[in-house]
């Protein structure tokens, strides 16, 4: 039944970013350092360390250029940043990253209170970000938030979110993470908007970074597995949500994930046992208790 899924896929790691960015008290440097090696020492290959976004707007993400000096780099992880301009970008490459994102959202509204700037605005803002960091070495994603809804908006149509990935993956995006931002889509929903994307763009240049917010992400990833999606975001324990969607709070747990993709047989190349391990130490890291379930309720043996 389960022939025609990926063998395997790659997830992308955001809790030191995404995971991080909404947490009210200031997380300490060595702390995020911590959690960054650990992630990676369990086997996650891509994981988004920090943000170079002004301090103003995102206070949490302040030492970002610290962080990027203090953790110890592993062979075959490639190590993001989120980057919002130039002056971002310029970070970036000082850090020594492989990789960057940009990210905007399908609805005007988000786009305005997130980054203060319209959509069009933000797509011109970039023309000074993914060129450069292409020519300048660097891979470059991008996001595009709301796209199963927005808080502000409600419904986002799926063909606007389409006409902004085109236009970051003809500039130079190799990938195009969509949205979920308030955890509020179904499989259906999932289903209709992938029928649209993979009409036009291969799988391997989309992703799916699903919040957990009413327990559906598990089901849409599911969905984004049997039309040939092979890269799914989360965040370790269930770290995180966006500081511009009220009731946003709770990422995919990457545990969650990897422990159903493993009793699927899908390889991540993830030590779920590490893994879980280093949900200990988000959780110790922020101080409260975390929403993942296998973070919660342990890790058992699978049937081999």
């Amino acid at each position: 039944m389960l022939d025609h899924l990926p063998k395997a896929v790659s997830v992308y790691e955001v809790s030191p970013r995404d995971g991080l960015q909404n947490e009210a008290a200031q997380v300490a440097t060595h702390a995020k350092v911590r959690l960054i090696e650990a992630l990676a020492g369990a086997g996650c290959k891509r994981i988004e360390v920090t943000s170079f976004v002004s301090p103003k707007w995102v206070p949490q993400m302040a030492d970002a250029d610290q962080v990027c000096q203090m953790f110890e780099r592993r062979e075959g992880v490639t190590y993001s940043a989120l980057v919002p301009n130039r002056r971002g970008l310029e970070r970036a490459f000082a850090a020594g990253l492989d990789e960057v994102a940009v990210f905007l959202s399908a609805s005007e509204t988000h786009n305005r209170k997130n980054v203060n700037k319209t959509i069009a605005q933000t797509l011109r803002t970039f023309e000074d970000v993914i060129g450069p960091a292409v020519d300048g070495g660097l891979a470059v994603r991008g996001y595009v938030s709301t796209m199963w809804g927005c808080p502000y908006e409600g419904h986002v149509p799926p063909e606007r979110g389409l006409t902004i990935a085109k236009e970051l993956l003809d500039a130079g995006c190799y990938q195009v993470s969509l949205g979920d931002t308030i955890g509020v889509g179904t499989p259906v929903q999932t289903r209709d908007i992938l029928d649209l994307f993979l009409a036009d763009l291969p799988p391997e240049k989309v992703a799916l970074h699903l919040h957990d917010t009413r327990g559906t992400a598990l089901a849409n990833v599911l969905v984004g597995l049997e039309m040939g999606v092979t890269t799914f975001d989360a965040s370790v324990a269930g770290l995180g949500g966006c500081p511009y969607a009220p009731g946003a709070a709770g990422n995919l747990a990457t545990e969650d994930l990897v422990y159903a993709l493993d009793g699927m047989g899908i390889e991540t190349g993830i030590d779920l046992d590490k893994l879980w391990q280093a949900g200990q130490v988000a959780e110790a890291v922020v101080g409260r208790e975390l929403p993942g379930k296998v973070h919660r309720a342990g890790v058992r043996a699978l049937p081999s």
